[in-house]
């Protein structure tokens, strides 16, 4: 049994040879999304175990606030050269 399978959507399935199971499926990751505006970034909508088989370069962007959509970004180092 994987974790916990409650959180799973069960779904009934006719096998071949007439018997109906359940079946459970996982839910999909979400989009990754701005920390500030909360729309969602231009990355891949992967899980813990794809993003964990993916090199460094590939997980985020090599810019400061990766965390950030770029509008969000602007904003924020312009603001911090005003000071």
């Amino acid at each position: 049994m994987k974790r916990s399978q409650r959180s799973q959507l069960r779904v009934m399935v006719r096998t071949p040879g007439g018997s109906t199971v359940y079946r459970f499926k996982e839910r999909r990751t979400g989009h990754p999304t701005c920390g500030v505006c909360g729309c969602k970034l231009n990355r891949a909508r992967l899980n813990r175990i794809q993003i964990s088989k993916l090199s460094k370069v590939q997980k985020r962007p090599s810019r400061p606030y990766p965390e950030l959509c770029t509008r969000c970004m602007r904003s924020k180092i312009k603001g911090e050269m005003l000071i």
